[in-house]
């Protein structure tokens, strides 16, 4: 395993995921209501419901890709696939990022458990985007991190991806107990244009090579 396919592979996969890590979701405003009451604490339990519902699918979807991940066809599919998709989320985060956002009108804290923990697990479990995202995209991502590396690859892959959700969700969770408004700053906001364009860019990318290999 050489270093620079490494890296590459690493920051390939911080930018693909980051779809799924910064935009706003049932998991997102749910742990900024929760963090309003309990601070990073809570973002950090948050994080352990949902690496508790994502770490196992992700498994068992490598290792039903494991058997087929050799052949071509398979790869030329899920990259149209996982390339389209990518494009859409892209587009969406830039059009998140570009209209004023209202978080008043996310209200889940009356619907669900006070555990910040079982939150993770609701919002996670129960999002359909979130299956929606890994089924197409991450279905991508999950592949490569087989051809790179089979099913150690699919662990650094996971590493590479899921700190940023620890960060991120104890980020605002702390924010939130500060009464600061981290979705409607410039800053947030600018980060989502950075990466929304940057997923257009890559799901063109999949889409490219999956056609160039017919």
């Amino acid at each position: 395993m050489q270093t620079l396919p490494l890296i590459d592979f690493i920051l390939t996969v911080i930018i693909v995921t980051s779809s799924g890590v910064l935009s706003p979701g049932p998991l997102f405003f749910g742990t900024l209501l929760h963090g309003s009451k309990y601070g990073a604490r809570a973002g950090l339990a948050s994080s352990v419901g949902h690496t508790i519902v994502e770490f196992p699918l992700i498994i068992v979807l490598a290792l039903g890709l494991l058997t087929i991940a050799t052949q071509p066809f398979v790869a030329r599919f899920i990259g149209l696939v996982g390339g389209t998709v990518l494009i859409i989320f892209g587009s969406l985060q830039l059009r998140d990022a570009l209209r004023t956002p209202r978080v008043e009108q996310h209200h889940t804290e009356g619907r669900f458990s006070r555990s910040s923990l079982v939150l993770g697990l609701i919002l996670t479990g129960l999002n359909p985007f979130f299956i929606l995202w890994w089924l197409t995209i991450g279905v991508k991502v999950i592949l490569d991190a087989i051809i790179f590396a089979s099913l150690i690859g699919v662990l650094i892959m996971y590493a590479s991806h899921i700190w940023m959700d620890y960060v991120w969700l104890t980020t605002i969770a702390h924010f939130a107990r500060r009464g600061r408004n981290l979705v409607g700053s410039r800053g947030y906001r600018l980060i989502l244009v950075a990466f929304g364009l940057a997923l257009v860019y890559f799901g063109a990318n999949f889409i490219f090579v999956a056609v160039q290999s017919v």
